[in-house]
């Protein structure tokens, strides 16, 4: 059986669920159900729109960001599904500041939960850069089944793993 490296961190009880699901053949099924919502942020210029409408929501006082797109080179291997980008330039006298964020390809095509998901995550970054409480803690009030939704994104990996992309999430 191969290893569950995106949930190894929580409990014996909890991987015994989903290796139940993965023997059973259930984890897609699981998954599409719960998860149906599709999004409609397809372009990078959708994302954009949707991802500082979120920002602006949420930490109005933060710079504003310059860019934001979909990265088809962000993958898992690289053990990230999006990054944030703090760039700073000299131009004259002057110090511009540009604020990136760039989300892996794959959420194109997955549930709505999941694409906000990760963009909750690159946001709070703007106000607290290290995973800690406080930063969780920021996530949960963007998003208030954020825990839940990133332990779900980690079960869609491990199906990735196992079995390839759910079909009836791609449209």
């Amino acid at each position: 059986m191969k290893e569950l490296k995106y949930i190894k961190h929580y409990s014996q009880e909890t991987q015994n669920s989903v290796y139940t699901l993965i023997e059973k053949e259930q984890l897609g099924i699981y998954l599409s159900n719960k998860y149906t919502t599709q999004h409609s942020y397809k372009t990078d210029k959708t994302l954009f729109f949707y991802v500082n409408e979120l920002k602006n929501l949420y930490l109005k006082k933060s710079a504003p960001l310059s860019k934001v797109l979909y990265d088809s080179k962000i993958n898992v291997v690289h053990n990230a599904l999006g990054t944030h980008h703090f760039i700073s330039r000299v131009q004259g006298s002057k110090l511009k500041a540009k604020n990136e964020i760039r989300i892996a390809s794959m959420f194109k095509n997955l549930p709505q939960e999941f694409l906000e998901m990760i963009v909750v995550h690159e946001i709070a970054h703007f106000k607290v850069k290290e995973h800690n409480k406080a930063f969780y803690k920021l996530c949960s009030h963007m998003q208030s089944k954020y825990h839940q939704v990133e332990f779900d994104l980690r079960v869609y990996l491990t199906h990735l793993d196992f079995y390839g992309k759910i079909e009836s999430w791609n449209s």
